[in-house]
């Protein structure tokens, strides 16, 4: 199998680690998790900082199932999942009462009219009626544990299922049991074959017809554990089912196939539980091209959809997001099965220059490192390729070479390099008995090493022997059939390995009691009102985030002299609590240098602002700050993830590029820091055309004090943005030159 090796390991999670291959890292990060677990912990906006693991062993193996609406009349829907049911409680060794009240018997079994009237407790309920709504107050009472409910008709139906939905979510609150469902199906309770080895996949999803190509990936070879179709998820969701499959031995990967979340916060934290337990999540999320409901008046709010902050939240806690069925099967597989890199270094093995050549300029753009073989190394390998052919990476070995006892020392040769992780041997099309040779070495050497050899088998046939038996035969080798498929899970496997070697928990250090600044800020907050200009720096200033120096004035001699005390040159900019972009109005004057550009622009302003009948609080007489890099910064409400931070570059820029990076509370420096990485500005920062390099550490801590902020204000804040903010040369700070604010 694609196990870990295993070092030296204490008994207290051995058998863990022999069970399922993983290695010594991840059994530490889950031992680590388990014993840094604070289940009452909430941060300080009273949220929690861990999730609840719910205990579904009884769920997936019950003990004693109840079929509620049990059929075995011919034609009947209902007759058919109860014969599954039976055949699954078989399998599991549960004992399964069918339940009806005109049946005395189903199948052969006594069938009781209610659940209450069943002679003894049962684990599971499996609900075979229209409406759930009345079982669920009779399972109540009878203290069952979990209950399905296949019905449809419920949210997914509009308005009025909604509703229906929100009485049975109810009713399920009062019962004290976990429901799946509804609108969901059977499989759950597939059969799962037991004859394969090594770590496996748990599959969730909501709709159970696209969890259909990875069931059956089983048949070439990969194990699958679990299936949770989650359906509309009154009670049960998908963040509870990756927090328990996170805890399970034998999950190597959790596959998703989501639709909607119910909970971002949930979410998270299940994402966070996998993290720290090293166990990889993949996910197909629906949504890519939905836009924000709504356009906020900030400039930060414009930036991000609600898509777009879905994606930099699976990102931040280590969720892979894939794009198709086939992408979340391959992925999922490669990463529950894979060892441990040994290096980053991919190399790329073919006996085609032309196909080396494409796949490593695919491969390189997708962002995989494909290192240069040293001289040595390839003066080793000329030995058995031609002088003439490139060995440098890609290797390119001719043909022949594979035919006989030179094949397999090349690939000997190559995994040897330490900088080389993962070998990748295109083969584009059969050509026995070479294709033949070369995958049976691959295969071979796969069993002798710790790296990763992956194929792409490219015929579009499938039926040569070379892949049906030698490379699907092997547990070791992972085999693609498209280049896109194998860089997509290539760079996740890699990427997912670095992520959590070095993943700290940001819920371990988020704050859980509210510092002085809150306080400060508190007293400034106006619920239901935009802030002014002048009130939304006051805001910044307690949170110690610097402004320029600035006046507020109500006439022309008190701008004369503010602008004496700020120093020339000035910034006269109209502020009131009703302002959002001042510029397009008029309302803001820059590079004044006299008295007399002073009081002609306060006049100018108050013109303005009466012939647009804007309240104003007066008018702000600020430093101007000149040299630097202009970004912006801001907070907007997410309907799912709450409070989120962004990033962007700032001032015309933020209209034109749209370049931003997005965070959910609670994160770490890592995160602030990765956020300016990701932008396609990011050059600024570092100085072009001679400009100096911006003070990046100070941008830095304006995004996570403006993170503080966020969490302690949480809905009392409904935007903040910081537009610009001038990141001036390394050693200088960062200045909030305007801000907007929006209380709830």
């Amino acid at each position: 199998m694609l196990g870990s090796t295993h070092g030296t390991l204490t008994t207290d999670f051995r058998a863990r680690v022999e069970a399922c291959g993983e290695s010594p890292r991840t059994a530490v990060h889950s031992t680590a998790a388990k014993a840094t677990e604070d289940a009452v912990a909430v941060d300080v906006s009273g949220r929690p900082l861990h999730s609840d693991v719910p205990d579904l062993d009884r769920f997936f193996r019950p003990e004693s199932v109840a079929v509620v609406g049990a059929s075995d009349a011919e034609g009947r829907p209902n007759t058919g999942i109860t014969r599954q049911l039976i055949a699954w409680a078989q399998r599991v060794g549960a004992r399964l009462h069918p339940v009806h009240p005109t049946r005395e018997s189903v199948f052969g079994l006594p069938c009781a009219p209610s659940v209450a009237a069943l002679p003894e407790q049962v684990d599971l309920a499996v609900l075979l009626v229209a409406d759930p709504l009345p079982v669920i107050e009779e399972l109540a009472e009878t203290k069952v544990k979990f209950a399905v409910a296949f019905a449809s008709g419920f949210a997914e139906t509009g308005d009025a299922g909604a509703a229906a939905q929100a009485r049975l979510t109810a009713a399920v609150g009062r019962s004290g049991l976990r429901l799946l469902g509804p609108n969901t199906n059977l499989n759950a309770f597939e059969e799962f074959r037991d004859d394969l080895d090594g770590p496996a996949i748990a599959l969730i999803t909501q709709s159970g017809h696209q969890g259909r190509p990875v069931y059956t990936l089983q048949e070439l070879g990969i194990r699958l554990s679990h299936w949770a179709p989650t359906g509309n998820e009154a009670d049960l969701e998908t963040a509870d089912f990756i927090s328990y499959f996170a805890e399970q031995p034998e999950v190597g990967a959790i596959a998703c196939y989501v639709e909607g979340l119910k909970d971002g916060r949930s979410f998270l934290l299940a994402a966070d539980r996998a993290a720290r337990n090293g166990v990889p999540v993949v996910a197909v999320k629906v949504g890519r091209t939905e836009t924000g409901a709504r356009m906020a008046a900030s400039h930060t709010g414009k930036l991000t959809g609600a898509d777009t902050v879905v994606d930099a939240a699976m990102r931040q806690f280590g969720v892979i997001r894939v794009d198709g069925l086939d992408e979340l099967q391959d992925t999922a597989a490669l990463l529950a099965r894979a060892r441990e890199p040994k290096a980053d270094g991919v190399v790329v093995y073919s006996i085609s220059g032309g196909t080396g050549a494409h796949f490593s300029d695919l491969a390189s753009e997708a962002g995989l490192t494909l290192p240069a073989l040293s001289r040595a190394k390839q003066d080793e390998l000329h030995q058995w390729i031609p002088e003439y052919l490139n060995v440098a990476n890609p290797v390119d070995n001719g043909g022949h070479p594979v035919g006989d006892w030179r094949g397999r020392k090349i690939i000997d040769a190559i995994l040897a390099d330490p900088s080389v992780g993962v070998l990748i041997c295109p083969i584009t099309g059969p050509f026995p008995p070479m294709s033949d040779k070369l995958a049976q070495d691959l295969v071979d050497a796969a069993e002798a090493t710790d790296k990763l050899i992956c194929v792409i088998w490219g015929s579009p046939v499938g039926t040569e022997e070379a892949y049906r038996t030698t490379l699907l035969g092997s547990s070791r080798v992972a085999t693609f059939r498209t280049f896109g498929n194998c860089i997509t899970a290539v760079r996740a496997y890699l990427g997912h390995h670095r992520f959590t070697a070095s993943y700290r928990s940001p819920f371990d250090e988020a704050p859980r009691t509210p510092s002085p600044s809150y306080r400060k800020a508190q007293a400034l907050m106006r619920p239901g009102q935009q802030l002014s200009e002048h009130a939304a720096k006051q805001l910044l200033r307690a949170y110690g985030i610097r402004v320029p120096r600035e006046q507020l004035v109500t006439s022309a001699a008190a701008a004369v002299r503010a602008a004496g005390l700020v120093g020339y040159p000035v910034v006269m900019k109209a502020s009131g609590p009703q302002l959002g972009h001042k510029t397009e109005l008029g309302l803001v004057k820059i590079g004044l240098t006299s008295a007399s550009q002073i009081r002609d622009a306060y006049r100018e302003l108050t013109d303005i602002a009466r012939y647009e009948n804007v309240p104003l609080d007066g008018i702000l007489v600020c430093q101007m700050v000149e040299r630097g890099v202009e970004m912006v910064v801001g907070v907007t409400q997410d309907d799912l993830f709450g409070p989120t931070v962004t990033v962007g570059l700032g001032g015309v820029l933020v209209e034109v590029l749209h370049d931003a990076a997005v965070r959910v509370p609670p994160f770490g420096e890592d995160q602030a820091r990765r956020m300016l990485t990701e932008l396609r500005g990011h050059a600024l920062l570092e100085g072009v055309r001679g400009a100096p390099p911006a003070d990046v550490d100070a941008l830095v801590e304006v995004i996570l004090r403006i993170q503080r902020m966020a969490l302690e204000l949480g809905d009392e804040l409904s935007e903040l943005d910081i537009n610009p903010l001038m990141v001036l040369p390394r050693g200088q700070g960062a200045v909030a030159l305007d801000a907007l604010a929006i209380c709830r």
